[in-house]
């Protein structure tokens, strides 16, 4: 009995890892289930690829037209207007310097594509992020997918992007979609979930709608944290955007992408000064925007 059951495991074994797991053709199926997706779908990817194509140029389009004193001004002028005058100061030093190094072609259309993914990425999460924090069952189902997302690593999105997008900046906008999703519905959720029960209840015993309540109490509640979303859907749209330059996304990615090929510090540290100055404009200018929320300037005055 004995050896008949370590004939039965060694039949097991499998001839590639030398495990007593068989082989199991996970990837396969992955690949099977893309091919089938590429063929059946042709027509709906077009049309995605089409719209998405058309929203990056058209964004790219209005920082790339205009001379970049223009720009670096405007951009400036929001940083002061969002937060200080020190802010839009360094700011504009920053864009100059990016200009300085020959990098602001490539910088706004790392820009373009980032505000882009983005704005989608948004789209998606907050209304996402409400619908969890009102329903535990769509939570209990979106929580693992948001784990998956997250834990899943950035070059893996491309993938499959690339197979049914081909190259260029469609599929590195798809893949930065997916990889800075997951915040968004998370703080989303979070924000929702942590207004004051006592609140809602008020505005139900007044007589107001879930969906009133919605609009005008937990939504105006949550917006620091929906916010600090927001923040970090930006700066993970930045981190990949950069990634995505090796599937021919372009921007400073491309940049970064051509100094590993060609072992070329100097073109590397200027790439990567200019995405440095573009992270802390966006991030400065986006954490700025959520303090100046009426409910976050509320809370200021009661606090001090």
């Amino acid at each position: 009995m004995i050896t008949a059951a370590l004939s039965a495991a060694t039949l097991a074994v499998n001839d590639e890892t030398g495990t007593l797991v068989p082989r199991i053709d996970l990837g396969e199926w992955v690949n099977s289930f893309v091919d089938w997706l590429t063929t059946s779908f042709t027509g709906f990817f077009d049309a995605i690829k089409n719209a998405l194509q058309g929203a990056y140029d058209a964004v790219d389009w209005v920082f790339s037209t205009p001379p970049f004193w223009a720009v670096a001004l405007v951009l400036a002028l929001l940083a002061t207007w969002a937060k200080s005058w020190r802010l839009g100061l360094t700011v504009l030093v920053g864009l100059v310097v990016i200009a300085g190094v020959d990098q602001w072609d490539h910088a706004m259309d790392t820009l373009s594509l980032v505000l882009v993914s983005a704005v989608i990425a948004l789209i998606i999460a907050i209304p996402l992020g409400i619908w969890a924090a009102r329903n535990d069952h769509v939570s209990r189902v979106v929580r693992p997918v948001l784990d998956l997302l997250q834990t899943m690593p950035a070059f893996v999105y491309l993938i499959p992007t690339v197979i049914i997008f081909l190259t260029g900046a469609v599929p590195g906008i798809v893949a930065t979609v997916l990889f800075a999703l997951a915040p968004g519905v998370r703080f989303t959720e979070l924000g929702i979930r942590q207004v004051d029960s006592e609140v809602v209840e008020a505005g139900r015993a007044f007589g107001a709608t879930d969906r009133r309540i919605l609009r005008q109490i937990q939504v105006p509640l949550a917006l620091p944290t929906i916010m600090a979303g927001v923040n970090q859907v930006i700066m993970l749209s930045l981190s990949m955007v950069v990634v995505a330059g090796m599937v021919g996304a372009g921007g400073l990615g491309g940049d970064v992408v051509s100094a590993l090929q060609q072992i070329d510090v100097g073109l590397g540290f200027e790439a990567g000064l200019s995405v440095v100055i573009l992270a802390i404009f966006l991030d400065r200018v986006t954490s700025a925007l959520a303090g100046r929320a009426p409910v976050s300037r509320a809370l200021a005055k009661v606090r001090a």
